[in-house]
């Protein structure tokens, strides 16, 4: 799912193509995109595009007459920029956003359809919108510990929860979590003032940096091959290969959709997270801490992608 880093350039890329000029038409590719009847999606037709904004995980375009038309990602779809009046691409286009100097295109990956539109009126229906969370960048170090601290959950679950924090996810979370050095199932009661400043510390020099190397990889240019998984990341997608800090092999909990990336060593004390299903299946023979699961490896480490850059 696309994050705040990704968010932030993509709205660059649009504000920069879009600003000032005029929405001739929208082309809606799947009906079950819409989530809003009224007003009539042909209604931003003819209208001039005013800001592009960011709202949690969700593109802002808004325009003339104070509508907003809201994009929601979610875990596969994918922005484009085409030439004007561009097809769209088969059983992967879901929308088209005409513009005289080109159209932007939304295409969404696999079967499920989860992307979502909205177009709605006024500065309230647009914050009706808005879940909550605290924009990471601009909270003072005192707000982004009462967000924290406001529910118990785990550390993964609170940076990933939109009602506390907006525009983190599933991958820079874990990045997140190894730069603080900070387990993901540490419980939010349980950190100390200096935990959660290092915490609030590491969410922002991550997000920042990233943002950073996307703005950079893009040069100008609409961004393409938007991906939660680079080789450059320190934990996430990386399992079993070796931790960029202290070579430890990264491990992983799959849940349902979900996944947690993260390094025994520098992040949980030696300690094996337990995965659910695989320690059910392993029973006694799952390893609990880097030294038993060392001892008991059997295969030979993957090798590092990034090393041979």
């Amino acid at each position: 799912m696309p994050e705040l880093p990704d968010l932030t350039v993509y709205a660059e890329a649009l504000e920069a193509r879009l600003l000032g000029h005029v929405l001739r038409r929208v082309r809606l590719g799947s009906p079950f995109l819409l989530r809003t009847a009224a007003p009539p999606i042909a209604s931003a037709e003819g209208r001039t595009v005013e800001r592009i904004g960011r709202l949690g995980k969700r593109l802002v375009i808004t325009l003339q007459g104070d509508l907003h038309l809201v994009l929601h990602l979610m875990i596969a779809g994918r922005l484009h920029w085409r030439a004007p009046g561009a097809k769209l691409p088969g059983r992967a286009g879901l929308l088209a956003l005409d513009l005289d100097a080109g159209t932007v295109t939304l295409t969404e990956a696999g079967t499920k359809r989860r992307a979502a539109l909205h177009l709605v009126e006024g500065a309230a229906a647009l914050q009706a919108l808005d879940r909550g969370g605290l924009e990471p960048l601009e909270a003072t170090p005192a707000a982004f510990a009462e967000a924290l601290r406001r529910e118990r959950h785990t550390l993964k679950r609170a940076l990933t929860d939109p009602a506390l924090v907006a525009g983190i996810g599933n991958a820079y979370s874990d990045e997140i979590l190894h730069r603080a050095r900070l387990s993901p199932v540490s419980l939010t009661s349980s950190l100390d003032d200096a935990a959660v400043a290092r915490l609030h510390a590491a969410t922002c020099e991550v997000l920042l940096e990233w943002t950073a190397r996307l703005r950079h990889e893009a040069a100008g240019e609409f961004p393409e091959g938007v991906t939660a998984f680079r080789p450059e990341m320190a934990v996430h997608g990386r399992h079993r290969l070796p931790c960029p800090a202290c070579g430890t092999l990264v491990q992983r909990i799959v849940r349902a959709e979900n996944e947690v990336n993260y390094c025994p060593r520098c992040q949980t004390g030696g300690r094996i997270l337990s995965d659910r299903s695989l320690a059910r299946l392993l029973k006694a023979d799952w390893p609990r801490t880097v030294e038993e699961l060392e001892q008991h490896a059997t295969l030979g480490r993957p090798r590092d992608p990034a090393a041979s850059r």
